[in-house]
């Protein structure tokens, strides 16, 4: 007579993946807006090393055409389309060409951003405010509108919203963008509700890293943002890298309204 307190047969453990197959992103279409230059320029560059072909978005067409060409050397393939994220136009037109070359797009990243400097607040003039808005916070809203909509009517996919430390901490020098970057936190939760289960949204919550952007910081700003991290420096562009590939693909397939901190532990 059998135990009722006795477990029964265990059925078999599945076969685990091995860790790097869940990092692949083979036969995966991915979309990076500024992805001409710094950031977005590592993640497109890591996308196609892990299999993506890729969509260079950013407002110059010639530094995308650059961009495209490192991934289309890399062996995979490559549309490079000229859009200022902050004009709704260009985002439907980015959309409806991604779409027209490769059917589909399985991975949003929204990454331009801008942050201009102003001697003071009330220095900050409606076009500027109007501006950084756009480009943070109402581009990266109709492009996951679009692109998020059209993911759940098909495979699915994961849009990642590149986000800032300054949505959580911000200073009187950055008041904009820390305000249009909170929204786009905002908006990461609202469409991971939106769009799930099958469209997973996430923010990399970004600190300060040495792209091209910070050779403009004011002096001392770089050993002033070094001194406040638990790692005693800014990141390098390509540290970026692990939590894009994560967000992107299969590894983080139980992740989904998440802001992940990438900021060296600013205090």
């Amino acid at each position: 007579m059998s135990n009722p307190q006795m477990p029964g047969p265990q059925s078999p453990r599945p076969q685990l993946l091995n860790p790097m197959e869940l990092f692949d992103l083979s036969g995966k279409i991915a979309l990076v807006t500024g992805g001409s230059r710094g950031l977005g320029r590592e993640m497109v560059l890591a996308f196609a090393r892990a299999g993506a072909d890729v969509v260079v978005a950013s407002r110059k067409l010639d530094t995308c055409v650059q961009t495209a060409a490192e991934v289309e050397a890399l062996g995979r393939r490559a549309l490079a389309h000229a859009c200022h994220v902050g004009s709704w136009s260009d985002v439907d037109a980015l959309v409806d060409a991604a779409y027209a070359h490769f059917g589909r797009i399985d991975i949003l990243v929204n990454n331009a951003g801008m942050s201009p400097l102003y001697p003071s607040l009330d220095a900050v003039s409606e076009a500027l405010w109007d501006k950084v808005f756009a480009v943070n916070l109402k581009g990266p809203f109709r492009l996951s509108a679009l692109v998020g909509s059209r993911m759940q009517a098909g495979r699915g996919g994961s849009i990642i919203n590149v986000s800032s430390i300054a949505a959580e901490r911000p200073g009187p020098s950055e008041t904009p963008y820390a305000a249009a970057k909170a929204g786009l936190n905002a908006i990461t939760m609202a469409f991971s509700q939106a769009y799930g289960p099958s469209v997973r949204v996430n923010a990399i919550q970004a600190g300060p890293f040495l792209t091209d952007i910070s050779k403009a910081w004011p002096e001392g700003i770089e050993q002033y943002l070094a001194a406040r991290a638990s790692l005693g420096r800014a990141g390098r562009p390509d540290e970026i890298v692990g939590t894009a590939l994560y967000l992107a693909s299969d590894a983080s397939s139980f992740t989904t309204g998440a802001i992940i901190r990438v900021d060296g532990g600013q205090k």
